[in-house]
């Protein structure tokens, strides 16, 4: 079981290139927001409680797909509410059961960040859209990011289309296409 932690800051593009990469391999798709928008139902964002069933639900959905032998695909964007050592004990937990997990960076310029960040596919979860509120947050995030282990490909996605992005990605971490029936 390999488990593909796509991760980058806002509008880099890791829910477009995460639902790429899965066409391409026909793994499934665990974007943070599933999560994420299912709390906000209830919790507002940042809560204690909404911190804790985030982490408890995506941690769940890691532990169905290792003890399953499931591959997927995640994505994730660091940001200051999620608990320091998130990803390490992702690891630790796929590990457990016999599982990897493979990083894939997403980087963006902050110039094409803002350009990005208002896009209509952006409101199709509760996603950042705030321009200001990016801006206001933006030092938070790259703390954030550099808290993150090392990524096993980095990805330039100014430079690359999704579909090229995900090829790249695919390639880098040895991923097999689906074939067709």
């Amino acid at each position: 079981m390999k488990l593909i932690f796509i991760w980058g800051g806002a509008a880099s593009g890791k829910l477009t290139i995460g639902r790429e990469l899965a066409r391409l391999t026909g793994l499934p798709l665990f974007h943070n927001h599933l999560v994420v928008d299912a709390l906000l139902e209830r919790l507002p964002f940042g809560d204690p409680e909404f911190i804790r069933l985030r982490e408890a639900m995506w941690m769940a959905g890691f532990e169905t797909a290792a003890t399953s032998g499931q591959s997927m695909i995640f994505t994730f964007a660091p940001e200051g509410t999620v608990d320091e050592g998130f990803p390490q004990r992702v690891v630790d937990l796929v590990n457990s059961l016999g599982g990897e997990v493979r990083f894939a960076r997403l980087v963006i310029s902050p110039e094409e960040q803002e350009r990005r960040i208002a896009n209509d596919s952006r409101k199709e979860f509760r996603k950042l859209v705030s321009l200001d509120l990016l801006r206001e947050l933006r030092a938070s995030f790259l703390e954030a990011e550099a808290a993150m282990p090392a990524a096993d490909v980095v990805i330039d996605t100014e430079l690359a289309s999704p579909p090229v992005a995900a090829q790249q990605i695919a390639e880098a971490l040895g991923l097999s296409p689906k074939t067709s029936n």
